[in-house]
């Protein structure tokens, strides 16, 4: 009578394991079902498969969901035909399909394939793509999957998920939203890859246009955020039989997607592993600029302006009853090739829609211009990439729809538009003024000019020759000790430097900021303003130009340039050179993309972006340059100003310690002093 019992007890320990095994599993065969409360897991415990009820639906769908973050679904196989009861199972059919049968056997949803499958077996990857494949099949490469999940793209676009058109077969994979919260059925709103003449990216309510990205530039998408650039890759392929765009992340650690909501935003989402839910990165479109030809046709939007719809340069407001934007801009002139034109330069702007358009890949620039000056109907031109130095030519031929001026982070770029070269009224009055006033103002200006010249000469040669004592003094101070210890492999210590701090002209300075213009500036401190600057050879840099109402002075900007110039370390930013010309004080320093900690500290937005790993990093970093400037550099030297937004950053967040203007210098066997004024902030 003993053995029942045993019997009974080892079964259900057979049963239980069972159970707890098929729980545990990625795969499902012929002989296997996943009911309701049953799932499939990955392998590395990323993705769930089962089923589940949206919000407050009383419906049941079979989907794919993140097994940290439950709640959020990125793949749903039976949008349109929810499950009314508990009784519906995922299976593999006879034919070798995945279905979803209800209590009668009834098929709710297949993978739909047209032939014959022997030994399937579907499988849940830690990508999150459930693909149907061949059990003992060797090849395990994408391109074997019989049918997988990714070719049916809901509302998320996960890492290495593809979208785009198949141009063999004409399909195309985009994004639908759900129609709301509680029902994944497909909504009004999709997000495409349109391929009109380059690659972009659009939002669309039903068939009506939303938003646009810029064209594809061979980096990126045109008004596309820029700060994403140490986050994820954007890739766009176009192959023989494809064109597809995807996206990378460069960290495992990271989990991220993009998805289109009920409401038509599309949002990047992040959750990293010490996150308590997900971060939104950026929203599209998240202001009217942002909506599709919001200002009509050649106009121009701008966040920023008070005025945010204006019509080109060379166009004029037709003349409307209506008083609102979008309003139409027609040319102020007809282009008949007799009338003398030029164009005029816009920068940091999302191009135009790509409609009436050409692409010539292997024109440059130049060769563009002169194209499309031939042709009467050319209204504009651009470059079509940003890589390779610039190449490609885009000519846009009828109006200019859907530009905005870019602001921020975002990949802005320059638009040439075809104007005359001067207005038809202007030349009668241009020649009346060159005849009859500008003589009459010249001739008394010359008299007081030279004058003033007399007055001034002796005043003027008293100026340059303490210009050039400036120089002469900065030469001496940095190249009397070239033995300064300079930046080491690996550790605090150095090796020497044998250069002198170059001079720069004040010409080519303002020429790589392009006259110090607002569109160049990064930021101002206690010194003055900073601009971004790209010399002739390319190299971008960072000019900091000191300001006639700065607090600090001479003393500082010799104090700075020239203990800068003298240190070299991996942790110390990087002193390319000044300008001492007409009364400027210039320093020029390597460029830092990542710009200061405090802008990632202090930004609720952005702090979360800093991981342990990288903060640890930077803390190294900043101990390493202090270590060697207390300790390894001849002199001691104690910088006075450290703080968040003198430690810049990059492009690998490597910290850098910059601002020496309040540092102070001790002998190598001082360990105190006393300070004469109070410095820092």
């Amino acid at each position: 009578m003993g053995n029942p019992p045993f019997f009974f007890t080892f079964s259900c320990f057979v049963f239980l394991l069972g159970s707890l095994l098929s729980l545990a599993t990625d795969t499902i065969t012929p002989a296997t079902l996943i009911g309701d409360g049953e799932k499939l897991v990955s392998s590395s415990q990323i993705f769930e498969l089962g089923f589940f009820s949206p919000g407050k639906s009383k419906y049941k769908y079979l989907g794919i969901w993140y097994k940290q973050v439950p709640d959020t679904v990125v793949w749903v196989a039976n949008r349109n035909s929810p499950i009314v009861d508990s009784n519906a199972v995922l299976t593999i059919g006879n034919n070798g399909n995945l279905v979803l049968l209800n209590q009668t056997d009834g098929i709710i949803w297949s993978s739909n394939l047209s032939r014959e499958v022997k030994n399937p077996v579907a499988q849940l990857l830690d990508t999150g793509n459930l693909v149907l494949r061949e059990k003992f099949s060797s090849n395990t490469s994408e391109g074997s999957y019989l049918w997988q999940s990714f070719d049916c793209p809901s509302d998320t676009l996960l890492i290495g998920m593809n979208m785009g058109w198949d141009l063999k077969t004409g399909r195309e994979r985009y994004l639908t939203s759900w129609r709301t919260a509680d029902d994944p059925s497909p909504g009004n709103f999709t997000f495409r890859l349109e391929i009109r003449v380059l690659p972009h990216l659009c939002i669309y309510n039903g068939s009506v246009k939303l938003s646009c990205t810029g064209p594809w530039n061979g980096l990126a998408f045109g008004a596309d955020p820029t700060n994403t650039s140490y986050l994820f890759r954007p890739i766009v392929e176009q192959k023989e039989d494809e064109i597809i765009y995807r996206y990378e992340s460069y960290s495992s650690r990271i989990l991220m997607m993009l998805k289109i909501n009920p409401s038509g935003d599309v949002q990047r989402l992040i959750w990293h592993e010490m996150s308590t839910g997900w971060q939104v990165f950026f929203t599209a479109p998240n202001n009217f600029c942002q909506l599709y030809g919001y200002c009509g046709a050649n106009s121009v939007c701008s966040v920023d302006d008070t005025a945010n719809c204006e019509c080109l340069k060379g166009f004029k407001l037709k003349l409307q009853n209506n008083q609102t934007w979008p309003r139409e801009c027609v040319r102020s002139h007809s282009s008949d090739c007799i009338t003398r034109e030029r164009f005029i330069k816009f920068d940091d702007i999302k191009l135009p829609y790509l409609v009436d358009v050409s692409l010539n890949e292997s024109m440059n620039l130049k060769e563009c211009e002169a194209e499309c000056l031939k042709n009467c109907t050319c209204r504009a031109y651009a470059n079509s990439k940003v890589t390779g130095g610039g190449s490609g030519c885009l000519m846009w031929f009828g109006d200019l729809i859907d530009i905005r001026k870019i602001t921020g982070y975002n990949n802005g770029q320059p638009i040439y538009v075809r104007v005359p070269d001067s207005e038809p009224g202007d030349k009668k009055l241009l020649w009346i003024f060159v005849i009859l006033v500008l003589p009459a103002a010249l001739l008394p200006g010359f008299f007081i000019f030279c004058r003033w010249r007399r007055k001034h000469k002796e005043k003027e040669t008293t100026m340059e020759s303490s210009q050039d004592l400036l120089k002469f003094d900065i030469y001496m101070s940095v190249a009397t000790r070239t033995n300064e210890p300079s930046e080491g492999d690996g550790d605090a210590k150095g090796t020497r430097r044998d250069s002198v701090l170059p001079c720069f002209s004040l010409a080519s300075v303002s020429a790589a900021t392009e006259n110090f213009s607002m569109q160049c500036k990064l930021g101002e401190g206690g010194f003055g303003p900073v601009y971004k600057g790209k010399l002739l050879n390319g190299q971008e840099v960072a000019v900091k130009r000191l300001s006639s109402q700065s607090g600090q002075g001479l003393k500082e900007f010799k104090n700075e340039m020239m203990l800068i110039a003298k240190l070299q370390h991996r942790n110390l930013v990087r002193l390319m050179g000044c300008c001492v010309e007409q009364g400027e004080k210039i320093l020029i320093y390597e460029y830092m993309p990542n710009k200061s900690l405090n802008f990632f500290l202090f930004d609720p937005s952005r702090t979360h972006l800093l991981g342990w790993q990288t903060r640890v990093k930077i803390i190294e970093g900043i101990a390493q340059g202090l270590l060697y400037l207390h300790q390894y550099s001849r002199l001691r030297i104690i910088h006075r100003d450290l703080k968040a937004s003198n430690i810049l950053l990059d492009s690998d967040m490597n910290p850098k310690i910059s601002d020496f203007g309040m540092a102070r210098m001790f002998c190598g066997d001082e360990l105190q002093g006393n300070t004469k004024r109070v410095v820092g902030t």
